[in-house]
């Protein structure tokens, strides 16, 4: 969990909805992060966004059954990284998050940073013109390894449907990467 994630819940808890959601954090938070970012939240805007999606549910708590946390928190997700998407188009800011990872990690060279980075852009760029619908099945399916039963289970979708849309989503993915790779010829080694 980072630091961010931490702060969300009072360090004493006193009933049980605060011992349940200090559940949710804990089980759920690294998932939700990853969801977040995959759903095309720039990196400096994620921890705000979870803490979005944290506070729908903490007001939501009683109506979310125990075995529906998680895609409660997907659905809502889906919802919050569309919204971030769309202010972000709205103010047009530029984020150069290439430069800022390379800047927060000291470890990998510098060849290795910008391999990672070009492959991160790459990943970002081809999932960001994928339609959500498509979007969601191929990060639940591929980046996060659910089956497709638990991923119809989460969009509450039919299992056929989740299948269709894999499908699709990995022959738009291929097409969009191959077009990506060559927007991004002379950027990336």
């Amino acid at each position: 969990m980072t630091r961010a994630a931490s702060f969300f819940l009072p360090t004493t808890l006193a009933g049980p909805s605060d011992l349940r959601m200090r559940g949710i954090v804990d089980d759920h938070y690294a998932f939700l992060h990853r969801s977040l970012r995959r759903l095309g939240v720039p990196e400096s805007r994620v921890e705000d966004a979870a803490q979005q999606v944290l506070l729908v549910i903490a007001r939501r708590l009683p109506d979310v059954a125990p075995a529906a946390e998680r895609a409660f928190l997907f659905s809502t997700a889906l919802r919050t990284a569309a919204d971030v998407r769309k202010s972000l188009g709205r103010r047009r800011e530029v984020h150069d998050e290439a430069h800022l990872a390379a800047e927060r990690d000291p470890g990998p060279g510098a060849d290795e940073r910008l391999e990672d980075a070009c492959a991160r852009r790459l990943l970002d760029e081809v999932l960001d013109r994928l339609p959500m619908d498509l979007r969601a099945v191929l990060v639940l399916s591929d980046l996060e390894e659910l089956t497709m039963a638990k991923i119809a289970e989460l969009l509450g979708v039919p299992p056929g449907t989740v299948a269709s849309r894999l499908r699709r989503a990995r022959e738009l993915f291929v097409a969009e990467a191959r077009a990506a790779r060559l927007r991004l010829e002379g950027d990336c080694p």
